[in-house]
């Protein structure tokens, strides 16, 4: 599996920093991941639905660490590009 193409959208807000979509070999898009500003640094989070109580699960996720790593890589860096660039965060709740 090849990722083919991330875009990042820088966000205004204490811990939120951006959201990311990603696509997979043109063919499959996992939109609203998270980078987040954790203790150690930034965390790149899945998108994740509130259950009943209150908890959250991840909708989709990577299955092995390794693959996690890579995505993780591929997606600080083009957030780290796109902070270098300069792009006004978006302060729109909606802009996704």
């Amino acid at each position: 599996m090849e990722i083919t193409e991330i875009r990042v959208h820088l966000r205004n807000e204490d811990k939120l920093k951006a959201f990311a979509t990603v696509t997979f070999d043109n063919c499959f898009v996992v939109r609203n991941m998270k980078i987040i500003s954790g203790n150690k640094g930034l965390i790149l989070c899945m998108p994740s639905r509130k259950l009943p109580d209150g908890t959250y699960k991840d909708i989709a996720h990577p299955i092995n660490m390794d693959f996690r790593k890579v995505l993780e890589d591929k997606v600080l860096a083009c957030y780290e590009d796109e902070v270098k660039k300069g792009t006004p965060p978006s302060t729109d709740p909606t802009a996704v």
